[in-house]
């Protein structure tokens, strides 16, 4: 039998947490975890959806005649779970700030969670609207229940919803773990913070980034690899980044993103325009407007500056 010199390295990682926490000033107090769980928070995710699509993302062996009963069940189970963990990062919050006592944070907790709790049906509404835009937009399409079942769009799209709206109601990092469970799931990745309207539709999907700021409008469609991102990341006078500030696309109602586009800055791309596959954009497109690698290279070849 091989022998591991288990003592030692056990030994060996404490000083290294010990010292990380030195230097990030950190102290932990005897008892559970500090911080929200990822497999709790997938645990919640999978349960709210089999809440917003019972028949179909909920139990295999529900029957519809039960199917108010699973939902308040199921729904109880989750929110009480999510309460625990909307706790957890509260409390670290106020923890890292020294502020807020702990009943308070256990109100918080509670408030936030029968807010977003409220806002379920909403949900559920407009995810309606996405995946019969999913449908509606691609001819591969069978049904509409094909595409929920299948479309790794319209998976990171729930994940989304549900993400922004804990985003939305001061729970960002619970936000962020279930953006990044379906980033992991999906290879899209769309940040909590980005407002997106209703009808929206990721085709294929792989490679997309959608940034925190990124404003989306009604039925948009983007295709695979497209990047709504930031041109410029500021600093202060330390050199390190500045957080926050508007720093992504707005996108208008009706506007397509073709495969590979690259769209950087506070730039918007006005109603119904069409970007093109592979091109890279850093500036306005009026309404309507259609962009193309061929269009950038014939407008940078006259000086128009279109690559600025």
């Amino acid at each position: 039998m091989t022998v591991f010199h288990v003592t030692d390295i056990v030994d060996a990682l404490r000083t290294v947490r010990q010292r990380w926490r030195e230097v990030q000033r950190r102290s932990l107090e005897p008892g559970g975890r500090e911080l929200p769980s990822r497999e709790v928070l997938a645990e919640i995710v999978a349960t709210l959806k089999g809440v917003l699509f019972p028949m179909r993302l909920g139990p295999a062996d529900l029957r519809q005649e039960n199917e108010d009963f699973f939902v308040g069940h199921a729904l109880d189970s989750a929110l009480q779970a999510l309460v625990g963990q909307a706790h957890l990062e509260l409390r670290y919050r106020a923890r890292q700030q020294g502020t807020e006592s702990e009943a308070r944070v256990e109100d918080q907790a509670s408030a936030r969670v029968r807010e977003f709790a409220s806002r379920l049906p909403e949900i559920r509404e407009v995810l309606d609207t996405d995946v019969l835009a999913a449908f509606q937009g691609d001819p591969a399409a069978g049904s509409v229940d094909e595409v929920l079942l299948c479309y790794p769009g319209v998976l990171a799209i729930i994940h989304h919803r549900l993400a922004h709206e804990l985003y939305r109601l001061g729970l960002p990092l619970l936000a962020r773990i279930v953006a990044e469970h379906a980033h992991a799931q999906t290879g899209i990745d769309i940040h909590p913070g980005a407002r997106i309207g209703a009808s929206f539709f990721i085709d294929h999907g792989t490679g997309v980034v959608i940034g925190e700021t990124a404003v989306i409008g009604e039925r948009v469609r983007i295709y695979q690899a497209v990047t709504l991102g930031a041109r410029r990341f500021p600093r202060d006078a330390n050199g390190n980044l500045e957080k926050g500030g508007a720093r992504h696309p707005i996108v208008a109602d009706d506007v397509v993103i073709y495969a590979g586009a690259t769209i950087l800055g506070r730039v918007t791309l006005g109603r119904g325009a069409v970007i093109g596959g592979n091109v890279w954009l850093t500036q306005d497109v009026p309404p309507g407007g259609h962009v193309s690698q061929a269009s950038l290279n014939s407008e940078a070849s006259s000086g128009a500056g279109v690559l600025a």
